[in-house]
């Protein structure tokens, strides 16, 4: 199996949403901002680019889904920036997935997870996530994509 350090420069970036964020600028928009989905998509591919990586962006509301892609991921994507969402603070088998495919992982919160409810305080994510980025809003998709760059050139 290729390492991530081995495959062509055209190899995405996997950008993967959890439940709920395709409501994004209509559900709690006081916590979670007006950005839509559609509309950090867009960021994330712009901010790829600028960084000379592609991203490949996409939801699902289904923890086997985002574990079926993130099992995709280990052969067809250079690295993973995820926002488990929900499943941040539930999810052991999300953990599981993201620990077992070796590509570097960076853990992105719309909200700062650590001054809401004391039970978003903790994320199984968080413990095999690279990096952790909570509470800059959407532009923390962009800080994530900045720093996989980074995490993707010292891999090489």
């Amino acid at each position: 199996m290729p390492h991530s350090a081995d495959l062509p420069d055209d190899i995405p970036v996997l950008v993967l949403n959890g439940p709920n964020l395709n409501l994004l600028g209509l559900r709690e928009p006081d916590i979670y901002g007006k950005d839509t989905l559609a509309g950090i998509e867009e960021l994330c591919r712009e901010t790829a680019a600028a960084h000379g990586l592609r991203a490949d962006c996409r939801q699902s509301n289904h923890e086997g889904v985002l574990i079926d892609a993130i099992h995709e991921a280990r052969t067809a994507h250079r690295a993973i920036v995820i926002n488990p969402a929900g499943y941040s603070h539930t999810s052991v088998a999300l953990r599981d997935a993201l620990a077992a495919v070796e590509l570097p992982v960076v853990e992105v919160h719309l909200s700062n997870i650590h001054k809401r409810e004391a039970f978003r305080h903790h994320s199984y994510v968080s413990a095999v996530a690279d990096t952790v980025i909570c509470g800059a809003g959407a532009n923390g998709y962009a800080l994530a994509l900045a720093h996989t760059a980074t995490l993707v050139r010292e891999k090489r």
